[in-house]
């Protein structure tokens, strides 16, 4: 029987590498979306090419509400969630002096509240099967901070204590809890700057390079294979040692 693996916002990007990338391991895949567009169409094309089943889940994870229906869907169809990539995120940059609450609520709203609702909804699943892996997209920004991005770096830094801590509350039941700290990594959202500017990003990189999607979606690999049974509430760096 193939493992289920779950992965949030995984049309696009680093979501979407995740969920190729684990389907050529053999996991069965369920995608959440938000928006029914080509981006979807594409991603679930790319999964089934890898011969796996690629179930999607329609839903806002910064609610409640649709984070418990979206998981009672997959237990319905798979009846486990093996795998737990909570990778769902958005932005809206501003400095503070001039960011409006709601900006500041909906990327907290998202990116931690989401991670806790689709969480607290997977985790009765993975206790009374005694095993799972939960892997959290945190960021770099999270642990350094950056001008501009208080409410992205606080969702951020918030995903990472809450990582710990839910480490410490099921390691006894099996339940492997990590998370990935990507720095800046090349995806739609880098496509925006311009070329100067990447190349200036670069240079502050020891690498001198940016990262790209498929960095960190073999981390989360290594993560979710039985190579990792051992390691457990920890944040690991994505980001060619740009933070030391």
């Amino acid at each position: 029987m193939n493992k289920v693996a779950f992965i949030t916002g995984a049309t696009r990007g680093i979501g979407r590498q995740i969920a190729i990338t684990l389907a050529k391991e053999g996991f069965n895949i369920v995608i959440n979306y938000r928006k029914e567009n080509e981006d979807l169409i594409e991603t679930k094309k790319m999964v089934e090419d890898q011969k796996v089943k690629c179930f999607t889940v329609q839903g806002d994870v910064s609610s409640f509400e649709d984070s418990e229906r979206m998981v009672k869907d997959i237990i319905e169809e798979f009846n486990h969630i093996d795998i737990l990539v909570n990778n769902a995120g958005i932005t809206k940059d501003m400095l503070l002096m001039r960011m409006k609450k709601e900006d500041f609520e909906s990327v907290i709203g998202v990116n931690l509240v989401g991670t806790f609702n689709i969480t607290k909804n997977v985790i009765p699943y993975m206790m009374k099967n005694r095993s799972g892996r939960i892997i959290n997209v945190s960021s770099v920004v999270g642990i350094s901070g950056n001008a501009g991005q208080t409410n992205y770096s606080a969702s951020k830094a918030g995903i990472i204590g809450f990582t710990k801590s839910l480490a410490k509350e099921v390691g006894s039941r099996n339940i492997l809890v990590n998370a990935v700290a990507p720095g800046f990594i090349e995806t739609q959202m880098t496509d925006v700057l311009k070329e100067e500017v990447k190349e200036e990003i670069s240079k502050t990189i020891p690498l001198k390079r940016m990262g790209t999607v498929e960095d960190v979606a073999n981390v989360v690999k290594f993560l979710a294979s039985k190579d990792s049974s051992y390691i457990t509430g920890q944040v690991i760096n994505i980001d060619g040692g740009m933070l030391m």
